[in-house]
């Protein structure tokens, strides 16, 4: 039966795939099995990481990669291709990173860090970036997550993205998440970082940076960060 994000939304299965950077903590996750894709157009532009940074061109932005992180995108691309989807060039993940691999456990929050690119078809009525926190807010509420803040423009450099926040206690730790998103060239394209505390992801947002060509800001402002 499928819930009500599957059936307005048929892009949720991204979104299942961000929370997997969730789920990696001290318990053990296991990777999806390959399967065939197809790749979105802004994917297949773009270059395999280098020196710790991948670079994705079509979109405008540099990511550095923390030092020694497990680099798990074909894996989790490979999830993306489920049997059930009418068309799997409408989602891709672009890159997903971890502190250490899923597989194994540990003590400690696995942080980790998921680029996403969806079809903007796959969201009919979005107009905004902050739009696309209404289906998002759904799936991960349904996993556990409160909303710590709702969605508020956060600068990234000289470029402004709709950002949410959560946060998810599980036994003993305390998962951070922060989302940002943005809608370009008829995509919806997200970025989730999950840490241990808001230190950690604070850390890790530093990594993302856009060219001067993509600063440009777009989008009613959304309310405040509380």
């Amino acid at each position: 039966m499928q819930d009500r994000s599957q059936a307005r939304f048929p892009g949720y299965r991204t979104i299942a795939a961000l929370l997997v950077g969730a789920a990696a903590t001290a318990a053990q996750t296991a990777n999806p099995a390959p399967r065939s894709t197809k790749k979105l157009p802004v994917a297949e532009a773009t270059p395999a990481v280098s020196q710790g940074l991948y670079r994705n061109p079509s979109f405008g932005f540099v990511y550095k990669i923390p030092f020694g992180w497990v680099d798990r995108t074909a894996e989790m691309r490979a999830g993306d291709a489920s049997p059930d989807s009418t068309d799997p060039a409408k989602a891709e993940v672009l890159l997903g990173v971890f502190e250490r691999p899923p597989e194994t456990t540990g003590d400690t929050v696995n942080s980790a860090v998921v680029i996403a690119a969806e079809s903007v078809s796959s969201y009919p009525g979005l107009k905004t970036a902050a739009d696309y926190f209404g289906p998002l807010d759904e799936v991960i509420t349904a996993k556990g997550f409160k909303v710590v803040n709702e969605p508020y423009l956060f600068p990234v450099g000289g470029k402004q993205l709709a950002r949410s926040d959560f946060s998810k206690d599980r036994e003993k730790l305390t998962l951070e998440q922060a989302t940002l998103v943005m809608v370009d060239k008829g995509y919806v394209v997200s970025f989730t970082f999950i840490g241990g505390s808001q230190d950690d992801v604070d850390t890790l947002l530093e990594g993302l940076r856009f060219s001067a060509a993509h600063r440009s800001a777009g989008g009613p402002a959304p309310p405040p960060k509380k």
